[in-house]
């Protein structure tokens, strides 16, 4: 008997009701694998494309799935990056999905000490190279099982580009690909292991430009109306604002353009802005009041403003029955173990952060008392169309920074590779319940039914393809 951190026992050894046999022959499944998924996410770690550029690390995963027997569908939801691997017919249709894009300048070798491969070049400081691989490694055990006649049914891997930075999820939503999936699975990497009981944050990421008119900023600057200017008062406004919303908003921007030399009047200003809150009707009413404040200072500057939204993301619609599934089954593996030179490695880089030496843990957390922490993924969007159940894996130190060089490291070295082995057993034990057992996917389908109910699915993106953040369609990306 399995005890949860509910508050109740579960009558056999798992709470879904999938073959103990079946379940551990996954497991050996992706152990035999575990070299082939490791060469898969060193791979991804070297190539560190980012969002929609990511040809060699989508060409590496799609051709692996194809070797593995699966029917590959490449560029869908025009994006040359995306892809969705099939195994099997008819129902249940289970979904895994898989992320592989890298973050801007954040080079990183495996190592202890901030040390760039090369210097502003990007690196995998969410990841997601290990997201990928171990993800389609846990649609391959349930492929094998479905080949060999020991399950019935479809399992789905999806290859879906640009989380960081576009929603590549978002775009494949809207072109129907999930729309008769029974159930989705995700993991993410993390600093702890857990079925996610917390939501992420909603997200709207726009794009704020202003055109004025050039002039010499000493001969006649009063022939020009400066761009810049505008931006300087958008960005204030904005910022004045952050008195004046609730605690749980986040407004971050970055100035891509503001004019070239101090000598001549700024034509143009191009700012990219994202705001969050934890539900997206907040995250609408800031968005609202954002747009008067670049209206507003486009007046004042004399000049022209426009705002362009590029994408966004739903908050996470946490399944509860899915989650006690998936803590289970973590509960079920076990927690990851660790060499002592593995907790040295990670010691060493929360040295070097100023983070407490409290090296690696892989034990499951309970259900319960879970905190809820910043971040967004268009994986929320997809948590609203079809069930979704996530899971956190660790895979870097604890407490050490997120999006940042100690995760690039460990991405690249056995600390990630073993968080990302663990990972996809866990998604693949899940898989064989949820194949298995007709009523624990009623019970998931029935929770996400009362959930959305009423709710009509509307997506941030615009129409069009994935645009990157430059403004170049992601079709003639390269």
């Amino acid at each position: 008997v399995v005890i949860l951190g509910v508050g109740f026992a579960l009558p056999s050894v798992v709470f879904g009701g999938g073959d103990v046999k079946k379940k551990e022959e996954v497991v050996a499944s992706i152990e035999k694998q575990r070299a082939e998924l490791v060469k898969l996410s060193d791979q991804v770690w070297a190539f560190a494309e980012t969002a929609l550029l990511e040809t060699k690390s989508s060409k590496v995963l799609a051709d692996h799935a194809e070797k593995q027997g699966f029917k590959v569908e490449r560029g869908v939801a025009h994006m040359p990056t995306a892809f969705v691997a099939s195994y099997g017919e008819g129902r249940p249709i289970i979904a895994i999905l898989g992320e592989f894009d890298a973050l801007p300048g954040l080079s990183q070798k495996a190592t202890t000490v901030k040390e760039p491969l090369e210097p502003g070049a990007p690196g995998h400081g969410c990841g997601h190279n290990l997201f990928g691989a171990g993800s389609l490694g846990a649609a391959t055990a349930i492929k094998e099982l479905i080949q060999e006649g020991k399950l019935k049914g479809t399992i789905r891997f999806y290859g879906t580009p640009a989380e960081e930075a576009v929603g590549g999820k978002i775009y494949m939503a809207r072109d129907g690909l999930f729309a008769d999936v029974d159930v989705c699975l995700a993991w993410h990497p993390a600093d702890e292991t857990l079925a996610d009981t917390t939501s992420s944050q909603a997200l709207v990421d726009f794009i704020v430009e202003f055109k004025g008119k050039a002039a010499h900023a000493a001969h006649d600057p009063w022939n020009g109306r400066s761009a810049v200017d505008a931006l300087e008062l958008f960005t204030h406004g904005l910022n004045m604002m952050r008195e004046h919303v609730r605690p749980s908003v986040r407004m971050h921007y970055v100035i891509q353009e503001g004019g070239q030399v101090p000598n001549v009047i700024p034509e143009y200003a191009r700012l990219w802005c994202w705001v969050r809150d934890w539900k997206r009707d907040g995250v609408d009413e800031v968005f609202e009041r954002a747009k008067k404040i670049a209206e507003g200072a486009a007046l004042m500057a004399g000049v022209e403003g426009k705002v362009t939204v590029l994408g966004g993301d739903y908050e996470m619609l946490v399944n509860m029955a899915g989650a006690k599934l998936l803590h289970s089954n973590l509960t079920w593996l076990g927690p990851i173990e660790y060499t002592k030179e593995e907790q040295d490695f990670a010691q060493a880089i929360q040295r070097a952060t100023g983070a407490a030496e409290k090296g690696l843990n892989g034990a499951p957390k309970p259900l319960e008392g879970q905190e809820a922490e910043g971040g967004s993924t268009d994986v929320g969007d997809i948590s609203w169309i079809v069930p979704t159940l996530h899971v956190s894996v660790t895979t870097a130190p604890q407490d050490t920074p997120w999006h940042a060089w100690p995760v690039v490291a460990c991405g690249g070295m056995s600390i990630g590779h073993k968080g990302m082995v663990h990972a996809a057993k866990t998604l693949a034990a899940t898989t064989v319940d949820l194949f298995e057992d007709p009523k624990i996917r009623e019970a998931i389908q029935a929770e996400f039914k009362e959930q959305t109910k009423g709710h009509v699915y509307k997506a941030y993106i615009p129409n069009g393809p994935p645009m990157l953040p430059s403004g170049e369609p992601a079709r003639t990306a390269k």
